[in-house]
């Protein structure tokens, strides 16, 4: 089923891409960006072993770079750290943490201040998040090459020569302009994998409630593959996208029980509750000067 989903997602980006001109520019937005972000929710199906048992196979099944910023060897590094680490969230350990160090933040200007507040607001996320995310991602990126660091230019060196023949396909079979492109699928694809993890998780004391169960509408569970179940993914990483609805249905009491009630019933009742109110504060609540100087 994972094998006939990538196959799905590719030929419906080959169709929006040869089409695009016989396509609404709202329209063309809406399925450019549920197809990137639909092939980012397959590529984390990759991740963790699916289709093929073998991780070659997987990569060169989920490497093309439909996102464009992002290399999938990177991803999958980061990801899998993601998962390996003790405390989620924490600006320190977890490399998918949105939280600062108030140390950070006092050193910030009154702009990323303010910027960072509206990013914690479920708007500002879905519409200036994915640009944070690229500054952000770039920025540290460029700091460790400065630095010496060149632990990924295999990875990146694969990924621009993608990316080139991507866009070559882009320019000479569907006259489709890179900013176009940007514009119609990256972005709208990133935005709406900020929704995804937008509640995905929150700093607590125990693990188990650290990871977010969003009861979804099904639309959004099939665009995130299950990963609105997100506790479960945390708890039973080895799942397959398809065998997670069941697994929590049948765990569904005691799933609840140890991630401490963290439930939202659907992506609209996020909405409603953090759409234009920050769902916490952009710092995380473990590094405080107080705490960070008791640590010490």
């Amino acid at each position: 089923r994972t094998f006939l989903l990538a196959i799905t997602i590719y030929s419906g980006w080959i169709l929006a891409t040869l089409f695009h001109t016989s396509i609404p520019t709202p329209l063309l937005i809406i399925a450019g960006g549920w197809l990137v972000a639909w092939h980012g929710s397959f590529q984390h199906e990759a991740i963790h072993g699916h289709p093929f048992y073998n991780r070659e196979y997987n990569f060169l099944l989920a490497c093309i770079p439909l996102s464009v910023f992002l290399p999938y060897q990177i991803y999958r590094h980061q990801h899998i750290d993601h998962h390996s680490v003790p405390t989620l969230t924490d600006p320190y350990e977890d490399p998918e943490s949105f939280y600062i160090t108030q140390k950070a933040w006092e050193d910030a200007s009154s702009l990323k201040k303010s910027w960072l507040r509206v990013n914690n607001t479920l708007a500002g996320r879905l519409i200036l998040g994915p640009a944070l995310v690229l500054w952000t991602f770039f920025a540290s990126e460029f700091r460790k090459m400065a630095a010496g660091d060149y632990k990924y230019w295999r990875a990146w060196a694969g990924h621009i020569a993608l990316c080139i023949a991507m866009f070559l396909y882009l320019h000479a079979f569907c006259e489709l302009s890179i900013i176009k492109y940007l514009l119609c699928f990256m972005y709208p694809g990133l935005s709406l994998t900020l929704l995804r993890s937008y509640a995905e998780h929150r700093p607590a004391a125990s693990f188990g409630a650290q990871s977010v169960i969003v009861e979804s509408e099904p639309i959004f569970e099939l665009l995130y593959l299950g990963n609105n179940f997100h506790y479960l993914h945390h708890a039973s990483p080895e799942l397959a996208w398809y065998e997670l609805r069941e697994n929590y249905k049948e765990q569904r009491t005691k799933i609840l029980e140890t991630n401490d009630e963290y439930l939202f019933n659907g992506y609209r009742e996020i909405a409603r509750r953090h759409l234009f109110w920050m769902k916490d504060h952009p710092i995380h609540p473990d590094h405080t000067i107080d705490k960070e100087n008791k640590s010490h």
